[in-house]
């Protein structure tokens, strides 16, 4: 039985492919008996493949507008390629993994919020058992950031949704009571207005840099997941991915990137 609290890992879809070490540093954790949960991204994958497909993509304040064709390319491409190329690669290192879709199990259990958004989920539920199932038996779980749809009025045919990947994996952080939440992204870290990294972060200056411009774009929904996460975790990162070791460094108390933590002060 797994009584060590897991580390979760957001790896974002643009780090994915760039040759860094994150899968290496995830076998290597793993060896050293650390229980892992990685929830992956793959926006550039899925968006790829629509434009081969000739289908358009709309996004919405940063995020994809999904309609079922859309939808259909996502849950394909998320569950199926890029999630099996990460269980591949993960197994051929010697590590112990298998992936699995927030629809497996009814692990991200969701529901339509916003009709404008099309087939996108808001969290309503995270259901843990698929996970600590895998945890117990010695492997750690690949999720891809679909979602089961639950039930509604409208009686829908359609029973899986597209979900954001960093609300997915601060959702999971929070229901495993993780120990740690990582998100491995392509920029060095949070960066204050003269490009410096910021290697720590309070929740009052987050706010201030969100509300000033300064954090914008895909960084903002990260630390506001993590801000989020700490109210019941201990420790949330962002960091660049694609720097060699970037995972194992932190684990072994390397400062690297910005860790974000609750409180006043710079």
């Amino acid at each position: 039985m797994q009584t060590t609290k897991p580390t979760v890992v957001k790896i974002g879809g643009s780090t994915l492919g760039n040759h860094d070490t994150t899968l290496q540093d995830l076998v290597t954790l793993q060896k050293r008996g650390m229980p892992l949960v990685v929830i992956h991204g793959g926006g550039n994958e899925v968006t790829s493949w629509l434009k081969r497909l000739g289908i358009d993509t709309k996004f919405v304040r940063g995020s994809r507008v999904t309609d079922k064709e859309t939808l259909h390319v996502a849950i394909a491409v998320l569950t199926g390629l890029v999630n099996k190329e990460l269980v591949a690669a993960i197994t051929s290192l010697g590590g112990q993994a298998i992936g699995l879709s927030g629809i497996d199990g009814g692990l991200i259990q969701a529901k339509v919020n916003d009709p404008e958004m099309g087939y996108v989920g808001e969290v309503v539920k995270i259901n843990t058992e698929p996970i600590t199932t895998l945890l117990n038996a010695g492997y750690f779980p690949i999720i891809a950031t679909a979602g089961f749809r639950l039930p509604d009025s409208e009686q829908d045919e359609i029973q899986f949704l597209n979900m954001n990947g960093d609300v997915s994996a601060s959702e999971i952080a929070i229901a495993l009571g993780a120990d740690r939440l990582v998100f491995l992204t392509d920029v060095s870290g949070v960066q204050d207005s003269d490009g410096k990294v910021i290697s720590k972060l309070t929740s009052t200056k987050a706010k201030s840099l969100i509300e000033s411009g300064v954090i914008s774009g895909g960084m903002i929904p990260k630390v506001e997941e993590c801000l989020r996460a700490l109210n019941y975790i201990p420790s949330a990162q962002i960091l660049d991915g694609r720097v060699e070791g970037a995972l194992l460094s932190i684990v072994e108390g390397n400062n690297t990137g910005t860790r974000i933590e609750q409180g006043d002060g710079s």
